[in-house]
């Protein structure tokens, strides 16, 4: 299947997106988070992020700070427009993890 390379390019932006976010609206500098995106670009950052087995400590952060609407968990699972860029196991990734953490699922 060719991915749509506009949407990985939207996407990638997305996640700029939710780091500028974290750091206007929640005073959280994800710096780890921004490295990963310069490294490897938002889709990769995302994968690796929703496959390790543990959360990350942005996560938790963003937790602590109740803006689990800033986390890639939430940009994924809330934006059907990049469902198609992951599968159905990364998807129900990010809604167990939501859940685990009581987000409010929209």
């Amino acid at each position: 299947m060719e991915v749509d390379k506009k949407l990985i390019a939207e996407f990638d932006e997305a996640m700029h997106g939710i780091y500028h976010r974290a750091l206007s609206d929640a005073g959280y500098k994800a710096s780890i988070f921004l490295n990963m995106l310069f490294d490897h670009g938002g889709l990769e950052t995302a994968r690796r992020l929703l496959h390790s087995p543990n959360i990350s400590d942005g996560y938790t952060a963003l937790w602590e700070r109740k803006r689990l609407d800033l986390t890639v968990e939430a940009l994924i699972y809330d934006t059907p427009k990049w469902h198609p860029l992951f599968s159905v196991d990364e998807i129900a990734i990010c809604r167990k993890r939501l859940r685990q953490y009581e987000y409010i699922m929209r």
